[in-house]
């Protein structure tokens, strides 16, 4: 395998590098042997803007999700002391949110130049998948993921929002608040009717305060006060952040006429009320919202 790690090509910011026949792009060249300890390479994912890069392990029969900050990748809005720290923190959060709808994690590396969480893989498909079918593909090519659920049976993606529901439900039990939660944290599995949520680095322990103006997060799903700084974040802006995920996952997202939506006029009502912006107007729990959801 002494080839296994090689500098393919690099020019202006971007160095290519390959695994196992996967060619990552970073902006600078970065030693990922420590890999091998796990397995085989068989996918990869170098274009988010978390800082991060993660990969798709095999061993045997066991598959792993291993997510790394300290690389420079080639999107990444922070340093690498950032998006290492911003790990670092988010393991507590996967230990303490354990749950079945939750990726499941299993554990830390540190490395001396980085540092990395371990997860069982999950078979899915990623309903944000941006690198693939940017918008307005996303919305509209019949191979896109997310094009696909929209054309499931009403009853298939209910059952599917109800275990996002549920488990911000004990996400909010839990004392923590959903931060930088939108679709391209689902994945979805065609074949099981199951959906998965992968990411929840920033979830935070409540009280917390907005302290940056606007946090992060895709504006599709925040609420207004994640864009106030000095605001409360708490279980009634997830209530926001879960009536503008059931609009695009049962609507037109940011269109949510009543003519886009394509469930019952009740669960359109509750979701009307669930992204009022004025948070007394909303939902007080995650659990009212669910309650809606269940019932129908």
């Amino acid at each position: 395998m002494a080839n296994h790690y090689k500098k393919r090509n690099e020019w202006g910011n971007s160095v290519f590098q390959e695994l196992n026949g996967y060619t990552i792009q970073l902006k600078k060249a970065h030693d990922f042997s420590w890999l091998q300890s796990y397995g085989k390479v068989f996918a990869v994912f170098d274009q988010q803007d978390s800082g991060n890069i993660s990969f798709g392990i095999q061993s045997g029969q066991k598959r792993y999700f291993i997510k790394y900050a300290g690389a420079e990748t080639i999107n990444g809005s922070n340093t690498t002391s950032e998006a290492i720290q911003q790990l670092k923190e988010a393991k507590q959060v996967y230990e303490d949110l354990h749950h079945p709808t939750l990726i499941t994690y299993i554990e830390a590396i540190e490395r001396p130049s980085g540092y990395a969480l371990v997860f069982s893989w999950t078979d899915g498909e990623n309903l944000h998948p941006h690198w693939k079918f940017p918008p307005p593909e996303k919305y509209t090519h019949p191979d896109s993921p997310f094009y696909r659920f929209k054309q499931l049976p009403f009853e298939k993606k209910r059952k599917a929002f109800i275990q996002i529901l549920s488990f911000h439900q004990m996400v909010a039990n839990k004392g923590y608040v959903s931060i930088d939660f939108y679709d391209g944290s689902l994945m979805y599995n065609f074949k099981t009717n199951t959906m998965t949520i992968c990411d929840i680095d920033f979830y935070s322990k409540t009280p917390y305060v907005n302290k940056r103006g606007t946090m992060w997060g895709s504006t599709r799903f925040m609420s207004p006060e994640e864009f106030e700084r000095g605001a409360k974040i708490d279980q009634q802006t997830m209530v926001y952040t879960m009536g503008a995920m059931a609009f695009a996952l049962f609507g037109g997202e940011q269109d949510r006429s009543r003519e886009k939506w394509d469930a019952s006029e009740t669960l359109y009502q509750a979701s009307i009320k669930a992204v009022q912006a004025n948070k007394r107007e909303r939902f007080s729990t995650v659990k009212d919202f669910l309650t809606c959801w269940e019932k129908e």
